[in-house]
């Protein structure tokens, strides 16, 4: 019994003496200053295909994807297709690439303008973006 006594003294002495120091500590009782929060913003991996998307097809098929009735530039109005529903779901990647490569049906081709990975990726933005895939 003396012995825990002791032991519980003991800890109360070194409790005690180190808040009485308190004062000539180097810890400031300040509130501390606020900072910026540290970036923590995951890159965008569809970056890329998005600028080639605003470049190159929101003309056309909106920057919603919602498509819809398009003048060109010759005057010529098209009925684009929507890539949010419909008809656009059933397609899979490779009708995609091809139709993007190839063209046809009032849309110009973009094999000379776009790299296969590029095309892909435009696929894979378009698959994320518009259809939640």
């Amino acid at each position: 019994m003396k012995l825990c006594i002791f032991a519980l003294a003991v800890s109360a002495m070194f409790l005690i003496s180190g808040c009485s120091g308190a004062e000539d500590s180097k810890v400031s009782n300040a509130p501390a200053a606020k900072t910026a929060p540290a970036a923590t913003a995951t890159p965008d991996e569809f970056a890329f295909a998005r600028a080639n998307y605003a470049k190159d097809c929101s003309s056309c098929h909106g920057e919603e994807g919602k498509g819809g009735l398009v003048k060109t530039t010759d005057g010529t109005k098209l009925k684009v297709p929507s890539l949010i529903e419909g008809h656009a779901l059933k397609h899979d990647d490779d009708d995609y690439v091809e139709q993007i490569v190839k063209g046809g049906d009032g849309m110009p081709e973009f094999k000379s303008k776009l790299k296969g990975e590029e095309i892909t990726a435009l696929v894979r933005f378009i698959r994320h973006e518009f259809q939640g895939k």
